[in-house]
């Protein structure tokens, strides 16, 4: 079978492949981190000090960095 290219599925998933996952990928870990920060936001801290406020939002900030991050490095990894 190799005259028919998309019958191997021993191959490892291509570059442009990776891309399209990691964009889904990242478009939904962006709404999922967005929802579970508003979530704690609005359960637990929603009368606290601005103090401790700016602190929340700026870790949550920052926070969804690092998946997309790793996401991004798969993401561009060249094809085998």
């Amino acid at each position: 079978m190799a005259g028919l290219p998309h019958l191997d599925h021993g191959k490892a998933m291509t570059q442009s492949t990776r891309k399209l996952l990691g964009t889904v990928l990242i478009l939904l870990s962006l709404v999922v981190w967005s929802v579970l920060g508003t979530w704690i936001y609005m359960s637990f801290l929603a009368a606290a000090a601005w103090w401790l406020l700016i602190g929340f939002f700026a870790v949550m900030g920052m926070g969804w960095f690092f998946p997309a991050a790793w996401i991004i490095r798969w993401m561009a990894r060249p094809d085998a």
